[in-house]
């Protein structure tokens, strides 16, 4: 789909998915690395336990497919050259380089852009690119922190904890990926090129489900409570230990997960596990009977203890089974291991068999980053050897050329300015819950209209969760909804009558992109086959999101992010070792992998510019959130050993904990990257002075003895004056923040992240800005989401065209609830 587009990667394993994703989509990536290689290559687990930049098995799964360029442009000017020989030619550059430092080179964005006003240029750092924490640190932990996601995660009488394969910086380079697709999409049409800033930061606090908003909203951030979630007054269990392991079950109530939750309950009942009022319990009212003390939450935690009872009789596969056949929210905590041989992903062709250095027969490695109609794409290949392509591709670099229709002049670049990257796009969008909308928020955010269709007769699942506008849960006033919605226009429709349908049918003949996230086949029986669209629309792109993807023999299989993330392997290496798995927050495929639909999107509407063909495109939200588990894939093919998780320690790095500070709950993230970081902080810390000689590998060794003196010494300190000082001697930290801190914070506030939208029910209301944003265009959303039905006169009066005739007739046949 990216066919003939050039990325430069001068990224470490910050950034390197991103680049990575568009060579997915077919770009041709060169990694340009320092003398000796960038830092992925430097992090363990390797291939064989023998240390060596070329056995990494972090570089192997970051970097497949791509070329190895060395120059050195810190030390050599003809290096420096070389580099603006290839920037020249190229049409996206991602680089993670500190605030000032390529601009001390004279290779800054404005420097480049001098050189290649096509240029697409993606800088991706902690906090962003200005503001006052801009020069601060944050590896993986520390970025967790910083996001508020960490301190979401974990059992409530221990520390916070991460999943032990990092995830902080997958989430930053799928934005990044996302912005330079965007910034392409309009690159096509004018040749002018942009400037992104990402902030991991700001992409972080995507997977705190919108509790970040739970300040503003005059309620209080959810809790740690061990494989589960706080949805104000009860405790949601997403863990359920069985005969043989863990499930994750999604156990709630409501009209969307209500009928789930009765037929597991008369399976229950069936297996003598309950009595015949637990068994017929109004599980669609169940909220509202607890809202009104019909219901206590002393009994759902009488029923919760009911079903742990019953789990623990049964297996993983049994439990597995039962969710099939009797079409339940249950899903097995995979292993590595299980995921590997899971029957699902072979049957649907979703791996890609990369042959790697010293392993017989091929390694089964993330496949597509999207399923489209036009055919399978090729396997990205094994990542490159250092250097191995730099004579190679310097020698062909003065006769390469951006991708563009048109050089642009000093004109085109300012009429640009100030524009959004996607404005004309067109998408008609039937997303649901949480995965599906967030893929069009980034669309609506970067200048396409969106017009969204639900419909009265069945709330939207989205609408139903916390946090809630001033505490009081009300379909108009869910934070999910209201910040995966801003932006869009919001019409009732109800596609199952015949007025209804010619709706739709209308909405398609305008639309560019048809996007759905209905259970497969859901979409067809209304009559909308991807078929029955393009003969309505020769060029239109319909995308199907859904948990597994739209074939398959688990197809069929609904669920939440929390089923995927069990599947996908998260669960399992999310936790403490002597514990069972706690898993991510919440339903964590769902912050994971729109970033990955976005780009998969994008990238085929570059392909139909081309050739104007259009397409269906089918993405499991699962198979991409396993993306950002390459690694433990890695290490369990390659070396024989199953991804564990192990707390918050780290295979490379010591000290790297979540250490107390004063207060109740209070912890500060503290990693020492370097050597020189260490040394500091025994200094600081007035540690044993022989301590300051340890290598890496020596600490990691004594992590036990030497975690513990940090924490010992941590407990006196307020936790951000601690992380400011630590900041300061070059120790990565950030106090473990909530959403009363996130809204104060100085650097959010400086970036703009808090924005008010004016909202048709509750008036001025407080959402997330964008998640990313461009060089000259404000960081704002595109409006407050849409309350139910808002938008009918625009969207069928001013879009399609009806007269008011028209519309009330729709009104009377009813095809408008």
């Amino acid at each position: 789909m990216l066919d003939g587009i050039r990325v430069i990667d001068l990224t470490d394993e910050r950034g390197n998915v991103a680049a990575q994703i568009l060579g997915g989509l077919g770009a041709e990536v060169l990694a340009v690395e320092p003398p000796g290689g960038q830092r992925a290559r430097t992090l363990g687990p390797f291939a064989g336990d023998v240390v060596d930049p070329d056995r990494s098995l972090v570089h192997w799964s970051m970097n497949r497919g791509k070329r190895s360029v060395v120059l050195d442009l810190a030390d050599s000017a003809a290096d420096r050259d070389r580099f603006v020989e290839l920037i020249r030619g190229a049409d996206v550059l991602f680089e993670t380089a500190a605030p000032g430092e390529l601009d001390a080179l004279g290779l800054g964005r404005t420097d480049l852009a001098r050189v290649n006003p096509s240029l697409v240029h993606v800088s991706i750092t902690p906090f962003g690119s200005t503001g006052p924490k801009a020069g601060w640190s944050a590896p993986d932990l520390v970025a967790l922190a910083a996001g508020g996601q960490l301190l979401l995660s974990g059992d409530a009488d221990r520390p916070p904890v991460r999943c032990s394969v990092p995830q902080a910086w997958f989430h930053a380079s799928g934005d990044a990926a996302d912005a330079a697709l965007v910034a392409l999409f309009d690159r096509q049409r004018t040749g002018v090129g942009r400037w992104a800033d990402i902030s991991a930061q700001q992409s972080v606090m995507q997977a705190t489900q919108s509790q970040v908003l739970s300040h503003a909203y005059g309620t209080t951030m959810g809790a740690r409570i061990g494989g589960g979630m706080r949805l104000g007054p009860i405790d949601v269990r997403l863990v359920w230990p069985c005969i043989d392991g863990t499930v994750s079950i999604t156990f709630l109530f409501g009209a969307a997960v209500g009928p789930f939750t009765r037929r597991l309950f008369e399976w229950i009942y069936e297996e003598g596990g309950c009595d015949e009022a637990s068994r017929d319990k109004d599980w669609i009212m169940f909220g509202t009977q607890l809202h009104t003390g019909e219901e206590t939450v002393e009994e759902f935690d009488r029923l919760k203890s009911v079903l742990a009872a019953f789990c623990l009789t049964k297996s993983k596969q049994e439990l597995f089974e039962g969710a099939m056949a009797r079409k339940l929210l249950i899903a097995p905590a995979s292993t590595i291991a299980d995921v590997c041989g899971f029957e699902h992903f072979e049957v649907r062709d979703y791996w890609d068999r990369v042959d790697l250095p010293g392993k017989d027969g091929a390694a089964l490695l993330p496949g597509p980053v999207i399923s489209t109609s036009w055919g399978r794409p090729a396997p990205l290949g094994a990542a490159p050897a250092l250097g191995a392509d730099t004579e190679a591709v310097l020698a062909t670099a003065v006769d390469r050329r951006p991708a563009v229709p048109v050089v642009p002049s000093a004109a085109d670049r300012a009429a640009v300015a100030g524009r959004r990257p996607l404005e004309g796009l067109k998408v008609l969008d039937f997303m649901w819950s949480l995965a599906g909308p967030s893929i069009t928020r980034v669309l609506a955010d970067h200048g396409a209209t969106i017009v969204r269709v639900e419909s009265s007769n069945r709330i939207e699942m989205g609408r139903t969760l916390s946090p809630f506008w001033q505490d009081k849960p009300d379909a108009e006033g869910s934070g999910v909804y209201l910040n995966a919605n801003a932006g869009k226009l919001g019409i009732c429709v109800d596609p199952t009558t015949d007025e209804g349908r010619a709706v739709v049918e209308d909405l398609v003949r305008w639309a560019d992109v048809v996007a759905e996230a209905y259970s497969p086949g859901a979409f067809d029986r209304w009559g909308f086959t991807y078929e029955r669209l393009r003969a309505l629309n020769p060029s239109v792109i319909l995308l199907s999101s859904s948990l597994l993807g739209q074939t398959g023999p688990l197809a069929s299989y609904a669920g939440f992010g929390n089923l995927g993330s069990a599947m996908a392997g998260f669960f399992h290496t999310t936790g403490w070792p002597d514990r069972t798995c706690v898993g991510p927050y919440g339903g964590y495929t769902d912050y994971l992998s729109p970033r990955l639909a976005v780009a998969g999107l994008l990238a085929a509407l570059h392909r139909r510019a081309r050739t104007g063909e259009g397409a269906r495109l089918d993405f499991s939200q699962t198979e991409g959130a396993m993306w950002a588990l390459g690694p433990a894939l890695m290490e369990f093919q390659v070396n024989g050993r199953i991804w564990e998780r192990d707390g918050n320690a780290d295979r490379n790095l010591c000290p790297h904990l979540v250490t107390p500070v004063a207060g109740d709950d209070a912890w500060v993230a503290l990693v020492c990257e370097t050597d020189a970081a260490w040394r500091a902080l025994c200094d600081l810390a007035a540690f044993d002075p022989a301590w300051a000689a340890l290598a890496a590998a020596e600490r990691v060794d004594r992590r036990t003895e030497i975690e513990a003196a940090v924490a010992a010494w941590s407990v006196a300190f307020d936790g951000d004056e601690l992380a400011a000082r630590l900041q300061a001697i070059g120790v990565g930290a950030h106090r473990t923040v909530n959403s009363d801190s996130l809204w104060v914070d100085p650097q959010l506030v400086h970036r703009g992240h808090w924005a008010h939208v004016d909202h048709a029910v509750h008036g001025s209301i407080p959402i997330e800005a964008p998640r990313f944003g461009f060089e000259g265009v404000p960081p704002k959303p595109a409006g407050a989401a849409p309350a139910l039905g808002q938008h009918v006169a625009e969207v069928l009066g001013g879009i399609l065209g009806y007269d008011e005739d028209r519309i009330a007739d729709l009104v009377i046949a009813g095809a408008l609830a």
